[in-house]
């Protein structure tokens, strides 16, 4: 490594490190960021200001976890697992961000009081890769709405989804260096020049709000309504559920690859300023941040392992949330190249769970197999029921019965402690 954990590069190196991870993290702010604004109705000037604030919030907790968390360089993202919990929650805005305030809360108690390393027994290797699982399966339907796009031919529109994902995959094996870690980002700028080449150019650029206007717009948005509502909690129970195992999941890693000393110290502070990190997220109305687990491949391409940078990277994403322009120029980026992009990521997501479920051996008989099986048909089959079946469903029970990844996590909860039960 040139540069270790608590080195400090010198002013030229520590500010390219820090734009370098900066362009690492900006995609998926712009993806997750964007589809969640989309899905929720917003009007451009509303999609930016969501963007500012989310921004601001991943820049934060970026910088206070590298200062005072868990100390390691780990880029700091929206979680694609809540994504999953604001497609499925049946409630208002208000009660989608009133569950991720309420699972951060939940989640940083748990990690201060020492009682996650207690809850951690219920979710062996089986269960952990099936919510794994399940978060991508059921997030399809939403991959495949964006892919066919919101104007144009549906079909030509997702050729061009699945080709950009595929030439996405292909670079992710083929680039060398830095240029590896950064094909999401590739992938947006040329997959959204090679779509408007296409499609047609926008007619005009979004009406981006000046600064002085947007500054306090921005502050009187961050107030918090509270609103409680049973299902969208409980969708959101097994979303924080999966939360909790990528963000253990990538300390580990990260910790592991560097040797990091003190592991479980460091865990449980992560692990609890991510917590609030999210108590954070619902009060300012934005979707929850977590650590990306792409860490270990930049750090093993640019040979710096110094946390140090990610202080730079945090500044700059809060810097860029008081800049509006910029990201109303991001906000440009079509439906069909978020889809592919998404599809990108997902694929990435199964791929490392079915690596994990081999390495760590879950499967090694037939029940431990059906273990794995049944929950994953069953989220796909509750996924892709027409809206008319839906509809049959009990309005009371619509919540849960109707959502596939709930539906999928209790399967595998019950499986898991009767089929493989060990006495």
């Amino acid at each position: 490594m040139k540069y270790q954990l608590e080195d400090k590069p010198r002013a030229f190196p520590m500010l390219m490190y820090g734009v370098q991870w900066f362009s690492i993290a900006v995609p998926s702010l712009l993806i997750i960021g964007s589809v969640v604004a989309v899905l929720q109705g917003r009007d451009i000037p509303a999609q930016i200001m969501y963007m500012q604030k989310l921004f601001a919030v991943c820049g934060l907790v970026m910088f206070v976890q590298v200062l005072w968390g868990h100390k390691l360089p780990l880029i700091i993202g929206p979680a694609s697992v809540l994504l999953l919990g604001i497609v499925a929650g049946t409630g208002s805005d208000a009660a989608i961000y009133s569950s991720i305030g309420i699972g951060g809360a939940c989640v940083a108690l748990l990690a201060f009081s020492g009682g996650l390393g207690k809850i951690q027994k219920i979710f062996t290797t089986r269960v952990v890769v099936v919510i794994l699982v399940l978060v991508a399966v059921t997030l399809s339907p939403l991959i495949l709405r964006l892919s066919m796009g919101e104007t144009g031919n549906s079909a030509g529109n997702l050729v061009f989804s699945l080709l950009l994902a595929l030439m996405m995959l292909l670079g992710n094996k083929w680039l060398p260096g830095v240029w590896k870690s950064m094909v999401v980002l590739l992938g947006l700028v040329l997959g959204s020049l090679a779509y408007f080449s296409f499609a047609g150019w926008p007619g005009s650029l979004p009406a981006l709000l000046p600064w002085l206007q947007t500054g306090p717009l921005f502050l009187s948005s961050l107030l918090w309504h509270p609103e409680f509502d049973l299902p969208t909690l409980l969708a959101f129970f097994f979303s924080f559920i999966a939360l909790m195992i990528n963000e253990l999941g990538s300390i580990q890693g990260v910790g592991a690859m560097l040797g990091a000393s003190n592991m479980p110290e460091r865990s449980k502070k992560g692990m609890g300023i991510t917590g609030l990190g999210n108590v954070m997220a619902g009060f300012f109305g934005v979707i929850g941040p977590i650590d990306y687990s792409m860490s270990p491949g930049v750090i093993a391409a640019t040979q710096c392992a110094s946390r140090y940078p990610l202080v730079l990277t945090g500044l700059l994403l809060v810097l860029c949330s008081w800049v509006p322009g910029i990201i109303g120029f991001m906000s440009l980026i079509p439906a069909v190249v978020m889809g592919a992009a998404l599809l990108y990521v997902m694929t990435a997501q199964l791929a490392a769970s079915l690596q994990m479920l081999v390495r760590d051996k879950g499967i090694i008989d037939f029940y431990s197999g059906v273990t794995v099986a049944f929950p994953v048909m069953l989220s796909i089959l509750i996924a892709f029921l027409p809206p008319g079946v839906v509809a049959q469903i009990p309005a009371m029970a619509r919540p849960i019965v109707g959502n596939g990844f709930i539906m999928g996590c209790m399967a595998v909860l019950f499986l898991e402690h009767t089929l493989n039960r060990r006495h």
